[in-house]
């Protein structure tokens, strides 16, 4: 099964506020969009992936992601994430009749093609599935087939909301890059220690050198 990703991302100027205690307010808008940056380039490199939606209306993100091969939706309900990522569903549906969409978070820098590859295969089995985050209290992708609504409950404690909408739960292992998403201090070190995409790398070695 081939999958349209919808991939949210809030104006970069108000994006990763819980990461203050490492970047400041200077360097958290380039963290935020080198995450994406990453998060969209290993997207489109899955061959499970026909392409890539990023719902935005931050300017400077439409354009770079743009660059990258991602397709661009304004975020026309201004209403947060969840209304954002219905919005891009709908139209991803409608536009390129996909045969699935998914929810991806952005702020997955460490990603890597093959194992959001084993991901979007075992959600392919359910009707609607998603996968957990490192932590096991929130969402990191959010998947549903053919003609299912999408109907994201993203934000804190989405694991249990997601669950008791009927989505199927993906246990897996070894798919530690499509779970790391990054919103502390704690997060990114543990992003880095995977193996992060180049855009954060280089944005993350400012970050760390103000740090000592």
């Amino acid at each position: 099964m081939q999958w349209t990703l919808v991939v949210p991302l809030k104006p970069l100027a108000q994006a990763k506020s819980r990461l203050s205690d490492t970047a400041d307010d200077g360097l958290r808008p380039g963290l935020a969009l080198a995450f994406a940056q990453d998060t969209v380039a290993a997207a489109l490199e899955c061959p499970a992936v026909r392409d890539v939606v990023v719902v935005t209306n931050d300017a400077l993100a439409a354009r770079e992601l743009g660059a990258l091969g991602a397709g661009i939706v304004p975020d026309a309900p201004r209403a947060g994430l969840n209304a954002a990522l219905a919005h891009g569903a709908t139209v991803a549906g409608t536009r390129r009749h996909a045969a699935g969409v998914a929810a991806l978070n952005a702020d997955l820098p460490a990603l890597r093609p093959p194992e959001l590859a084993r991901v979007l295969r075992a959600a392919a089995a359910f009707p609607r599935a998603f996968l957990a985050d490192a932590a096991g209290i929130g969402t990191t992708l959010l998947a549903a087939g053919r003609g299912r609504e999408l109907r994201p409950s993203f934000g804190p404690d989405s694991r249990a909301r997601h669950r008791a909408s009927g989505a199927g739960e993906l246990l897996l292992d070894a798919v530690d890059s499509v779970r790391q998403d990054v919103d502390t201090g704690d997060d990114l070190r543990a992003a880095l220690a995977l193996g992060v995409g180049p855009h954060t790398a280089a944005v993350a070695a400012r970050v760390l050198t103000t740090e000592q």
